[in-house]
């Protein structure tokens, strides 16, 4: 059971092959056995868990019926669960219940999903290797002692060692993308405002949004399908209608123009990775695509940029988290002052402290101009570069990561080593276009991703090109040994 895909669970449910309890306590029985290992999990919600599945199969019985309905997922622990920990992966909240859900988890709950937990994240999602979780770092299942990638690595090595089919995620820089790279997975970062960010905690607003891992293009199709809509109660979501995104995944790419930028392609990039790269090319020209190869000039200021940006807004969204409403406090502090002090100094973890304070001087009076404003200008000419290729391509593809995983602890005394690590996803997140990486091949037992971008809110195309190639290649059914 726990080897099916979400749509092979849907056909199984639908065919009473099964029942969603039935496969719940079997998922269930899995993660308490085998995430030890792991350390995916922050918290599980059995009870919960069969009571939806009971739900789902009353469902069922009466009629309804929908590719979701009674299928397990969880949620990266920045969605708010009401009367369940929602933490963050911090210490600063970690005593929080959220008092409400988020609209991705109501949406989803709505549609029949069953949550099986919180899975574990870089805290407050600032890292790219699941390594500041206030809970501990997570194990990447190809291979324990090297990282998972973050800041969603939880659920990225929750779904790579089977212990359940799909779970949400978040991506402000490739934080779906490149643990989806790192543990052979296929995930979706969406057009910025696809996706309801109404209760996911905040890191940084003008780049965070939410979307779907799976180890499929057609279960990412069925996940998003629950997740995207337009939110009255979040500002930064657009109104614009949702396609039915696996109607579009048998499409023929015949004719499809694939922009392969030279840049990407530079000193930084493993030889490995980029011939795994070439041969995903070639894969998807007999499928009939028509390969161009075009410039991103910009791309090399994106990273200095990104890293003025997001933590700017992070010091702004992180300054609630002060110890007087919710979240950690300190004890006995003497004064007010104190209490702010010692209750986010205690409560934040190293990497966000760094955040933080990079932010608050790039904020501040003198700088703002000379960082913050220079880093907004940049964002826009990435943006011009991207919507200048797109009048020439239909996608964009290159790799997802400049290497594979690493080793657990091997960059944590270069915080600018792991940034870099980004190079390939962060243009995304800075002009808000969607983007998807897919399994491509392994390097030394560890998998790599291709990524593929396509114009705002073409999800449907780039699930199309993936679930084609998908069809023709099988790297992405390669299963992790011991899971």
């Amino acid at each position: 059971m726990h080897q099916m895909t979400l749509a092979e669970i849907a056909r199984g449910l639908a065919d009473k092959k099964f029942s969603s309890e039935e496969l719940t306590k079997v998922l269930l029985a899995r993660i308490t056995q085998l995430d030890p290992q792991l350390n995916s999990f922050i918290s599980l919600t059995e009870e919960l868990a069969l009571e939806q599945a009971k739900a789902a199969d009353a469902r069922r019985a009466n009629g309804e019926s929908g590719a979701l309905l009674g299928a397990p997922i969880a949620h990266k622990d920045l969605f708010c669960t009401q009367g369940i920990r929602t933490s963050c992966g911090s210490k600063m909240l970690d005593n929080f219940k959220a008092p409400y859900d988020a609209t991705v988890v109501t949406k989803l709950a709505a549609a029949g999903a069953v949550t099986l937990g919180k899975t574990n994240m870089d805290e407050f999602a600032m890292g790219s290797a699941n390594e500041s979780s206030w809970y501990g770092a997570v194990k990447n299942p190809w291979n324990l002692e090297h990282v998972p990638g973050g800041s969603s690595g939880g659920s990225a090595a929750a779904v790579a060692a089977r212990l359940l089919p799909a779970a949400t995620a978040t991506d402000t820089g490739g934080s779906i993308r490149q643990p989806a790279a790192f543990t052979n997975l296929t995930g979706l970062k969406p057009t910025y405002g696809r996706v309801s960010r109404w209760g996911m905690i905040a890191y940084a607003s003008s780049l965070d949004q939410g979307g779907p891992l799976a180890r499929t293009a057609e279960d990412c199709a069925i996940l998003l399908q629950g997740m995207a809509g337009f939110d009255q109660n979040d500002s930064t979501s657009i109104d614009e209608p949702v396609p039915d995104y696996s109607a579009s995944l048998g499409d023929s790419l015949q004719g499809l123009r694939i922009g392969v930028p030279k840049e990407y392609f530079s000193a930084g990039l493993d030889p490995r990775i980029a011939e795994l790269i070439q041969n995903s090319i070639k894969e998807l020209q007999k499928l009939g695509a028509v390969i161009k190869e075009i410039s991103l000039p910009n791309m090399q200021h994106a990273i200095p940029a990104y890293y003025v940006i997001a933590p700017a807004e992070a010091s702004s969204n992180l300054s609630r988290f002060d110890g007087v409403r919710f979240g950690h406090r300190c004890e006995n502090p003497e004064n007010l002052i104190d209490l702010y002090k010692r209750s986010r100094g205690e409560g934040f973890g190293p990497e966000v402290q760094r955040r933080i304070m990079v932010g608050a001087y790039a904020l501040s009076a003198g700088y703002y101009d000379a960082y913050y404003l220079k880093a907004q200008k940049i964002r826009r000419l990435v943006k011009n570069d991207f919507m200048a290729a797109f009048n020439e391509v239909d996608i964009i593809l290159g790799p997802t990561t400049p290497n594979p995983a690493w080793k657990l602890g091997a960059k944590n005394s270069d915080p600018v080593a792991a940034y870099l690590e980004d190079v390939y996803t962060i243009t995304a997140n800075l002009a808000g276009l969607p983007g998807l990486s897919m399994p491509a091949g392994f390097v030394d037992g560890l998998p790599v991703g291709v990524q593929l971008l396509a114009p705002y809110f073409q999800e449907g195309r780039l699930l199309n090109v993936a679930h084609q190639y998908q069809l023709n290649t099988d790297w992405h059914t390669r299963t992790p040994t011991g899971f």
